[in-house]
């Protein structure tokens, strides 16, 4: 799922590229990704974009007229950039400007990505603070507010704005504690550094890619990349003492980890493989060497 760094890059490309231009059009290819009905989609047409925002992890057009056109990419939608007299992508829908067209595609045959049209933003923001304005105080008060785990903590919405399960990863990996570690039993130490590793990390991906875009619209928009230090990295190498990372999968989502510099060394139990294996499963570093 596109995340605070891939979205603040999406942001930043069509404020360049769509604000101050008229949406002309609203092409559905596929009607189940709108999710409203009232106001029509056709009051959206004919309107000027005034502004671009993110709410959370999702992507506002603030449109003339108090609209408000709502994209969630959830995991696996993405934008493309189709200029004037190039031929769009097999997509779900397209938003037609005079200066170009945005196609709205979404990878594999699940169909979680929406589009919301909207008169009010009242009631879309879950209430995750923004990670670069959160004092340390507001942070581990958040934190402590209810009794997770720092991966589930991170993760919520309603704590943290923009923060999922790839970059909760590396900020975790960064501030060097276990993803399993209860927000009941962190200390106002590991607090603290937690706080600067999610701004770090953050600000770190932000800057590398808008590098790696350089003003061109974002393309390769992905929860797997080469230079992260652990997340996908499962086997690979730690960049940090070079232990070999591990991960937890439970359902759809895959927790990587580095058991040296994060758990103690230990490894930490796969719910499906560690009742598979039972007593075989390695509890340590060197049990798996």
């Amino acid at each position: 799922m596109p995340e605070l760094p891939d979205v603040t890059i999406y942001i930043e490309a069509l404020e360049t590229r769509a604000v101050g231009h008229v949406l002309q059009r609203v092409k559905l290819m596929n009607a189940f990704i709108l999710r409203t009905a009232v106001p029509p989609i056709s009051s959206a047409e004919g309107k000027r974009v005034t502004e671009m925002r993110r709410v959370g992890k999702r992507i506002v057009f603030v449109l003339e007229g108090s609209l408000y056109l709502v994209l969630h990419l959830m995991i696996a939608g993405r934008l493309r950039w189709v200029l004037p007299g190039k031929k769009p992508p097999n997509t779900l829908a397209l938003l037609e400007f005079d200066n170009g067209v945005l196609a709205f595609t979404e990878a594999g045959t699940k169909r979680r990505a929406s589009l919301h049209l909207l008169s009010s933003l009242e009631g879309l923001d879950p209430g995750g603070v923004d990670l670069f304005e959160v004092t340390v105080e507001e942070f581990a008060r958040r934190l402590r507010s209810g009794n997770h785990t720092l991966k589930r903590a991170l993760t919520d919405p309603h704590l943290f704005s923009g923060i999922g399960n790839a970059y909760s990863d590396e900020i975790l990996h960064r501030a060097k504690l276990s993803p399993i570690l209860l927000t009941s039993k962190i200390t106002d130490e590991e607090v603290t550094r937690l706080h600067a590793a999610t701004q770090e990390v953050m600000r770190e991906w932000i800057d590398r890619l808008r590098a790696q875009a350089g003003g061109n619209f974002p393309e390769k928009v992905t929860a797997f990349r080469e230079e992260m230090a652990v997340h996908g990295r499962y086997g690979k190498p730690c960049p940090v003492c070079g232990a070999p990372v591990q991960r937890i999968v439970f359902a759809e989502n895959e927790t990587n980890y580095c058991a040296r510099c994060q758990t103690g060394g230990k490894i930490l139990a796969d719910r499906a493989l560690s009742r598979l294996l039972k007593k075989s499963w390695p509890r340590t570093l060197e049990e798996l060497e």
